[in-house]
């Protein structure tokens, strides 16, 4: 498979389907990947209908960002608000075919950029195989608050949570 420019423009309009395919995307790698069941990909069908609720109610909820190719989508990150002073970072994820291009820092700036000027602080959670991501995250000023082992989406993993605070 060929591999995608990281210079594509990154698109923040939702459109009808882009929910569903942010579901699909995100049950299809993380099986493919890491062995995840279909726990997981409902986990993610349920936070990702609550934040398509809230946003179909207030477009200010949150934002997504999705990176697409004639082939669909391959990159993706939200941020939704949780309360008015604290967000998520939510569905952040690059296709293994879009990887080493520089796209993931590229989407989690965009996301730190929305919520720096909106929000007090912004939190994330993760498991620990994600050591690319963590290491994104760290770079970025998160601090790691929690590691806990435990037995989700059909394997044992440590979930990790992080949180970064804007001065």
């Amino acid at each position: 498979m060929t591999t995608v420019k990281a210079s594509m423009d990154l698109r923040t309009d939702i459109q009808p389907g882009d929910f569903g395919n942010v579901v699909a995307f995100q049950g299809r790698e993380y099986a493919e990947q890491y062995g995840l069941d279909i726990r997981f990909e409902a986990q993610v069908a349920e936070a990702v209908s609550g934040f398509a609720l809230a946003y179909g109610e207030d477009p200010e909820a949150g934002r997504m960002w999705l990176v697409e190719d004639d082939d669909g989508l391959y990159g993706c990150i939200a941020v939704t608000r949780e309360t008015p002073t604290r967000a998520r970072l939510r569905w952040f994820l690059i296709s293994p075919r879009a990887r080493g291009q520089g796209l993931g820092r590229r989407l989690l700036a965009e996301a730190l950029a929305y919520a720096r000027q909106r929000f007090d602080l912004i939190d994330l959670v993760t498991f620990s195989e994600l050591t690319t991501a963590a290491h994104l995250y760290l770079s970025s000023g998160f601090e790691l608050l929690e590691a806990t082992p435990q037995n989700d989406w059909g394997r044992e993993i440590e979930l990790r949570r992080y949180q970064l605070r804007f001065d």
